[in-house]
């Protein structure tokens, strides 16, 4: 055994005499590190918080080593749990400052710096707060002859606030009512039968409800990757119980002044009132509801608040208000949105499986000239492809169809082979998002939350 080896394995049974102490667990990892034997040590904190989840000195360790290695996907998914405000761990905040500038995000890096300095001041980094551009003067307070509040939204040189006669944005009016049921969406069994026992039934069976003391209303969020079907499930669900929907997006929402967000938000939710039976469906809903740990602006966290309030029904009755929520990130959605009574049922919706690719592809082919197409074989051919990559398919065999009736001057009918063709030209969107997904379930997955998402992957 070489010298080396020697002191490593003297390390090792130390740490394992010693757990509980800290420096000379760090001192082992770092000598691990610094022989380059960066995936021994990765291992070797895997397994500790396997016997010991939960601690964050470890969290913030592994972290550590995957920002050197360059995976900040994996180090991001660790940090944002650690810097949660209901158990923040200030040292993460400077290290989530890291890999916030590493991805180009400066001005919330410089939030996260002086708010971990706010939080102890030996937690300050010199030549990081130079790179950020923060003044060596600057001691975690605002100046009071400057007359703001470091709360306060500032642009271009002013506060945001309503000027003095200005009206906030007009009342949302986009209520609808949608002709499309679940026969309309291919696949997707499990995602649609928890709905009918969340949304359907208590409306379908309002009198069994009633006798249980049950009350129609609640919300489901719904996430996975985009182009999934979220948006069109949550339109089904409306025209199942033939309901009104209403589809909000950010744009219906936000607002640059002060208040008026807030003001909007609380307008959508009594358009729905209005309109009871209806499905309040937030498109994005990450963007509104976002976690307030993220933020250093206070009108972010007032618009999370008023979100929170109107799901409570604080001032109104919620009662027949269905509430749908649909997000490509559920870790940057604040974690009180998942308490009862509010999104209470989180929802994966994963990409179509064979059987559905197949019925979507039907769907998609619908009232368009085909020779006896074998969906099934395509369908074959197309794991992990989205329904909007199936869509993207069709699309480019119809454009290249076209292209030849044109030159011939004769239209020929979509085959097998046309959509074969087009296949070979689209590739899945979806394996981006799971490539992120991946890291939070494994990293990130605080009371199995993202299990779903390692069954999909076949991690668990």
């Amino acid at each position: 055994m070489s010298d080396m080896e020697a002191t490593l394995a003297a390390l090792r049974e130390a740490v394992r005499l010693a757990p509980d102490n800290l420096a000379l667990l760090k001192h082992y990892v770092k000598t691990l590190v610094d022989l380059t034997r960066v995936a021994e040590a990765e291992q070797f904190l895997r397994e500790r918080l396997a016997n010991d989840p939960g601690r964050p000195d470890l969290q913030l360790m592994l972290a550590e080593i995957f920002y050197r290695q360059g995976k900040n996907s994996h180090a991001m998914a660790i940090v944002e749990t650690i810097v949660n405000p209901e158990n923040l761990y200030a040292p993460g905040l400077i290290l989530h400052a890291k890999l916030l500038y590493r991805s180009g995000d400066v001005r919330r890096a410089v939030d996260e710096y002086k708010r971990a300095v706010e939080y102890d001041e030996s937690l300050a980094d010199s030549d990081f707060a130079s790179l950020l551009g923060i003044r060596d003067d600057w001691a975690g307070e605002v100046d009071p002859g400057d007359g703001l509040d470091p709360e306060d939204e500032v642009v271009d040189g002013r506060i945001r606030q309503i000027a003095a006669g200005s009206e906030s944005a007009s009342p949302i009016d986009k209520i609808e009512r949608p002709k499309i049921t679940f026969e309309d969406v291919g696949g997707m069994d499990s995602v649609k039968e928890q709905i009918r026992v969340k949304i359907i039934y208590p409306i379908t069976h309002a009198d069994m409800f009633a006798a249980y003391g049950k009350k129609v209303g609640g919300g489901i969020l719904l996430y996975g990757p985009p182009g999934c079907g979220k948006t069109f499930i949550a339109r089904a669900t409306a025209g199942e119980v033939k309901a009104h929907f209403l589809s909000i997006g950010i744009n219906d929402v936000l607002d640059m002044w002060m208040g008026n967000s807030e003001r909007n938000l609380h307008e959508v939710f009594q358009q729905a009132r209005r309109h009871r039976p209806c499905v309040l469906f937030f498109d994005e809903v990450d963007a509104l509801g976002a976690s307030r740990s993220d933020m250093r602006q206070s009108a972010g966290r007032h618009l999370v608040n008023q979100f929170l309030a109107e799901m409570d029904g604080v001032q109104s009755d919620n009662e027949g208000l269905l509430i749908l929520g649909a997000t490509n990130a559920p870790w940057h959605v604040d974690g009180a949105f998942r308490r009862p009574g509010r999104f209470d049922r989180v929802l994966f919706v994963p990409p179509p499986d064979t059987g559905a690719r197949e019925q979507i592809l039907q769907l998609l082919m619908k009232d368009k000239p085909a020779d006896k197409v074998d969906y099934r074989k395509v369908a074959s051919k197309t794991n992990d492809y989205s329904g909007a990559d199936l869509m993207a398919v069709v699309d480019l065999s119809i454009e290249e169809k076209l292209q030849g009736a044109i030159r011939t001057g004769r239209p020929t009918p979509l085959s097998t082979n046309d959509l074969l063709n087009a296949l070979k030209q689209i590739r899945p969107t979806t394996t981006e998002w799971f490539s992120t997904a991946r890291n939070h379930a494994l990293y990130a997955n605080q009371g199995g939350t993202y299990d779903d998402i390692l069954k999909y992957l076949k991690l668990k």
